[in-house]
């Protein structure tokens, strides 16, 4: 029930300078979109951004020492890592953007 009613459309509604509002339609324009999808895109791109620039953890000296190590020696390749990185982020899918994910998501 709650994924049914996270896929239904909602509005927002923002107000802009008309010199804004000029360079957000002369953008999408160019890319082929509406302002509307254009605006939502980019402000999911930069939430997005934000979102995962703010996850923070912390170790302690031996737990960041093992981190490292595993940085520096990379797992194998095998199929189910393939799998993994070619699988999409959930905020990639086309049910949460209303369409076809963009470039950042092949």
């Amino acid at each position: 029930m709650a994924q049914a009613r996270a896929q239904e459309p909602v509005v927002i509604s923002i107000r802009a300078k008309a010199g804004q509002r000029d360079l957000i339609d002369q953008a999408a324009d160019r890319l082929g979109r509406s302002r509307s999808d254009f605006m939502l895109e980019a402000a999911c791109r930069q939430a997005e951004d934000v979102l995962l620039d703010q996850t923070y953890f912390a170790l302690d000296a031996k737990s960041m020492a093992a981190f490292q190590a595993m940085l520096d020696q990379p797992p194998a390749p095998t199929d189910r890592l393939r799998r993994t990185l070619k699988a999409r982020a959930p905020w990639d899918t086309a049910a949460a953007t209303g369409k076809a994910a963009g470039p950042r998501g092949k």
